[in-house]
């Protein structure tokens, strides 16, 4: 825990962190965000110091990174990186909360019993509550449904997030992992409550293309902004695995990556994209965010960053050079086909 006193005011964001910051309009809304936003999934539960989470935090504001996304469930364990959040925001941020986009979401399993999962009202508007508990706010700048949940209507769901959103403990509504045509019907019944759907989330990488198949044409069609998640693929579009699989990797500890997922396909496929990178003078990790980036439908990439050193680094891929014809022809070659993800290891 973070000791602070709350008069301290030692700490301050730097005075040009504004100065060459860009940002991109989410969907049709008046909502902006950075190319490059701060997720906080994974690096910032209870098994790391609170400390290396503040640095970090500290640094994204310094650079203009406005926008911090949280879930309910992101840990370990469930709810750790709200208050891991909550913490600094109390000690360094709170002065500056009308500078920050701060979204949250739920939808997956969060407490014992049938209203800890799903997207009932009772479970949404239950679990809103405890993040803002946790978080030290009084309201959430974005809140999403985690995953569409096919036994709750889907009217009920976004009347929950209309609701939310009516009370001021949210100011925009957004889904997550939700496929196109279901975007459109939630997008409808939130437009028919009074309320827009702001924001689309899907995972979206040079490994993962399936946004391609009809994810992002439906938020544009609808108005909605694309806030892509694992831009890097769980690391596997870093260099972390170019030669091999560390022992204090991701791979080896992550419920979400294993040691199974680094084939030899994924190896070949990254060197390859690496070869591209390096030509272009950026890490395999900064073309990645260049390449998620390209298509102005995509607002931001939510990256989590494990130090300041790869949080300014994965800033600076969202500011590359613009790819050329043949660089994207040259990605292709390595990257999964259009709209597809890579075929998993048997």
């Amino acid at each position: 825990m973070i000791t602070h006193d709350p008069q301290d005011r030692s700490w301050t964001p730097a005075p040009d962190r504004y100065a060459s910051a860009v940002f991109r309009r989410a969907g049709a809304g008046g909502l902006v965000l950075p190319p490059v936003s701060l997720g906080m999934w994974q690096n910032f539960g209870e098994d790391r110091p609170l400390s290396g989470a503040r640095a970090v935090l500290r640094r994204a504001v310094d650079l203009g990174v406005t926008h911090v996304d949280l879930a309910n469930n992101y840990g370990p364990p469930y709810g750790a990186a709200e208050r891991a959040f909550g913490e600094v925001f109390a000690a360094d941020l709170s002065r500056h909360r009308d500078e920050l986009v701060v979204a949250s979401k739920a939808g997956y399993d969060m407490w014992p019993g049938p209203y800890g999962d799903g997207g009932s009202r009772k479970y949404l508007l239950a679990s809103l509550d405890q993040s803002l508990r946790r978080t030290g706010l009084d309201h959430v700048d974005v809140y999403y449904h985690h995953r569409l949940d096919p036994q709750t209507p889907l009217e009920e769901t976004m009347g929950a997030l209309d609701r939310a959103v009516r009370s001021g403990k949210a100011l925009y509504a957004g889904i997550s992992n939700y496929p196109p045509a279901e975007i459109r019907r939630a997008a409808e019944v939130l437009r028919g409550l009074g309320t827009p759907l702001t924001l689309v989330q899907p995972a979206y990488s040079m490994f993962d293309r399936r946004p391609e198949a009809g994810i992002v044409e439906a938020a544009a069609e609808v108005g909605a902004g694309v806030a892509v998640f694992s831009p890097l693929a769980q690391g596997r579009l870093t260099s972390r695995y170019l030669d091999g699989i560390p022992a204090d990797s991701r791979a080896t500890r992550s419920a979400y990556l294993s040691a199974d997922d680094i084939t030899d396909d994924v190896v070949a496929r990254a060197r390859g994209l690496d070869a591209v990178a390096r030509s272009r003078g950026q890490s395999l990790a900064q073309l990645a965010l260049t390449w998620a980036l390209r298509d102005p439908r995509v607002t931001t990439a939510l990256v989590g960053a494990s130090s300041v050193e790869q949080l300014e680094a994965n800033v600076a891929g969202g500011a590359g050079a613009p790819l050329t014809a043949e660089e994207v022809t040259a990605i292709d070659e390595w990257a999964a086909a259009p709209g597809r993800d890579l075929p998993r290891p048997e």
